[in-house]
């Protein structure tokens, strides 16, 4: 796309993206591996279709919006927060749809960062005489896709760090097996984190200790999405009855000299064993294989210090509970050295609200903000 083939935004243009973005944002939890993208159909200052992607393998935002039109589309708009496809995957190309429409113009939040589209649908579009615009919004159409983004982009999944604590930093009252800091309203919010997210990972020793099941027991809609939970377990310690393998799809990766329990075997991943736990490059790796977008972790001390650490950490959320549990309690992450080699983990605040009694905090680091959350 070049500056001479972009017609200028015109006066709606905005609210009508904005409409769109509301209607991709419907597709929140269900979307995944496939982007939360809306469409809205525009013509003599008037809707006249709407439409959001729902689900993979069903059909895409702009088709559904077509769909609504009953098929008068001669000379709209359309509006799209994600480039319309030009390729056939499990369903056929949307630029084809808008081509055969006879929609006059498309304007588009972002170009497309699978390189199977990366701007070949804008393209296409234009081949056929159709007017193009790119760009629009664009920011806020990144931040509801931070995970599909970053999977293209940078080749890994964008991770969300969650971790709760007390006002001196503790995670849990010294001695406690297991057990909640935080208040029901706290909780039920990490629950939304987890509905939206394309995984939920964990250390083995939350395992061991708290026995959680990490997953979505949220009623958002007619589907209930349950993320891939992750556990690593370097020596495969977890024991097989544990409530994380009960129900739903799981992935461990273990060291590769572990010897696995029969149970859990067949799902095992493998990974290099490095000091303290495991590659967790490589299993981001693995993850990015397997579609992964949004992954959300759930963890101890140990493991939220080696993400701080080897700076994988795209996003702190941070619950705040208003008591002091006291020196002797676990901390939150257990770095140590930060010194020595380099400067320690700086993140800067974007969000705080107050959820029932807890404050929520939501931190980024303060580098590049490179696919930044919503």
């Amino acid at each position: 796309m070049t500056a001479a083939t972009e017609p200028p935004v015109l006066a709606n243009d905005r609210a009508w993206m904005a409409r769109a973005l509301e209607l991709a944002e419907l597709g929140l939890n269900t979307t995944d591996p496939n982007p939360r993208v809306g469409c809205v159909l525009v013509r003599d200052g008037r809707v006249i279709g709407e439409g959001w992607h729902a689900r993979a393998g069903e059909p895409h935002a702009e088709v559904l919006a077509l769909r609504a039109a009953a098929g008068d589309t001669q000379g709209s708009t359309a509006y799209v927060t994600l480039e319309p496809c030009n390729h056939t995957g499990r369903t056929p190309p949307c630029a084809d749809a808008l081509i055969a429409a006879g929609v006059h113009r498309v304007v588009c939040a972002s170009v497309d960062p699978n390189p199977k589209v990366a701007g070949a649908g804008l393209r296409r579009l234009t081949a056929a005489g159709i007017l193009v615009s790119a760009g629009l919004l664009e920011d806020a159409a990144r931040a509801l896709n931070p995970g599909f983004f970053s999977r293209f982009e940078r080749g890994r999944p964008f991770v969300r760090l969650k971790l709760a604590m007390s006002l001196d930093a503790r995670t849990a009252a010294a001695g406690a097996a297991g057990g909640w800091i935080t208040g029901r309203a706290a909780r039920e919010d990490v629950q939304r984190w987890r509905a939206r997210s394309s995984a939920v990972m964990t250390g083995a020793g939350t395992v061991r200790s708290d026995d959680p099941r990490l997953d979505v027991r949220l009623a958002y809609g007619p589907w209930i999405r349950q993320p891939l939970r992750v556990i690593l377990d370097p020596a495969l310690t977890c024991a097989p009855q544990a409530k994380i393998f009960k129900g739903g799809s799981y992935l461990v990766f273990a060291a590769p000299d572990a010897r696995p329990q029969a149970a859990l075997d067949e799902r095992t991943r493998r990974v290099p064993r490095v000091p303290r736990g495991l590659d967790l490059r490589a299993v981001l790796d693995a993850l990015t294989d397997l579609e992964i977008n949004e992954l959300l972790v759930e963890c101890g001390p140990r493991l939220a210090a080696a993400l701080l650490e080897a700076d994988l950490v795209d996003e702190l959320v941070l619950y705040v509970a208003p008591h002091f549990l006291g020196a002797d309690a676990p901390p939150l992450a257990s770095l140590t050295g930060l010194k020595d080699p380099g400067p320690p983990p700086h993140f800067e605040y974007f969000e705080q609200r107050l959820i029932g009694d807890d404050l929520r905090l939501r931190l980024i680091p303060r580098k590049e903000r490179t696919c930044s959350p919503d």
